[in-house]
């Protein structure tokens, strides 16, 4: 849980690095609540959530990105039909990079 509200003290800081269990944790809980949500038909409350996590969603994919190397933009590639999303899927799992231009590497150790 305490990935989960980190990247909500993270809102809407769309700099720094985030590690790939930082990133997929965030995901999975968002999924988790969105599912329940679904499962107890509170469908309003459900899209009222997604529309409240999105800023922070898209925060937290750009820190993972930069944690790849890649810059935040590319998450307009799921834009493409089809690939775009597989590939989006592909950058966002790979491993972090050593220091880049977006600071240090988060399994460092070493405080950003």
């Amino acid at each position: 849980m305490d990935y989960f509200t980190g990247a909500l003290k993270k809102y809407a800081d769309f700099t720094g690095r985030a590690r790939r269990q930082e990133y997929w944790m965030f995901i999975l809980i968002y999924m988790i609540i969105n599912i329940v949500l679904g499962v107890l038909g509170l469908d309003l409350i459900s899209a009222l959530v997604g529309l409240g996590l999105l800023i922070p969603s898209i925060s937290i994919a750009a820190r993972r990105l930069h944690d790849t190397g890649r810059s935040g933009w590319w998450q307009l590639i799921v834009l493409i039909p089809v690939i775009g999303f597989i590939v989006l899927i592909v950058f966002l799992a790979q491993d972090g990079h050593d220091a880049n231009d977006y600071g240090v590497n988060p399994k460092s150790g070493v405080p950003a």
